[in-house]
């Protein structure tokens, strides 16, 4: 059960993550998490590094998705400048919406990878559904209020995964 908490990867950000790597691995497919991941929670627009790294994934045939728990309004307002498909109202970390993505990208879980901020949403509903996952260190260290919750019992799984040795990285 508390390995479907672990990510497969962790990262700074998203910029650390290399359309050259992910191609060698022959990864096809990024799904990623809106808020806290490609943006800070409270900013609506991709910024230019964001655009940049949207643009990058395309010049090398990486098809990207937006899944977030958030509202209709908030992920299109960030998703359409970018032409990204996108899902609101996913109910990570519940399978069905990682899955369906995959499916409407036309790949395999094996040539996807779902990237974001938090264990309980995230990386438990991308490992549950079968993808590899890369965990990334939020852009900031504030949250609305149901995360600021997720984060409590995220602390503590991560304190706890720690001290068995399973990760090594420091928050």
């Amino acid at each position: 059960m508390i390995k479907n908490f672990l990510p497969n990867e962790h990262v700074k950000s998203i910029f650390d993550i290399q359309p050259s790597t992910l191609n060698e691995r022959g990864i096809k497919g990024i799904i990623t998490d809106l808020d806290n991941t490609l943006v800070a929670w409270d900013v609506k627009d991709a910024t230019p590094e964001v655009i940049q790294w949207f643009k990058l994934m395309e010049d090398y045939n990486i098809k990207v998705t937006i899944i977030s728990n958030n509202k209709e309004e908030r992920v299109k307002i960030f998703s359409d400048p970018l032409n990204t498909p996108f899902v609101f109202s996913a109910r990570k970390p519940l399978s069905k919406a990682f899955i369906t993505v995959a499916r409407k990208m036309e790949l395999k879980k094996e040539e996807v990878v779902v990237i974001g901020d938090q264990v309980l949403t995230d990386v438990l509903g991308g490992n549950i559904a079968g993808f590899h996952t890369i965990l990334v260190v939020p852009i900031v260290q504030t949250d609305g209020k149901i995360t600021k919750i997720n984060r409590k019992i995220e602390r503590r799984i991560l304190k706890y995964m720690r001290k068995k040795g399973k990760i090594s990285w420091e928050e």
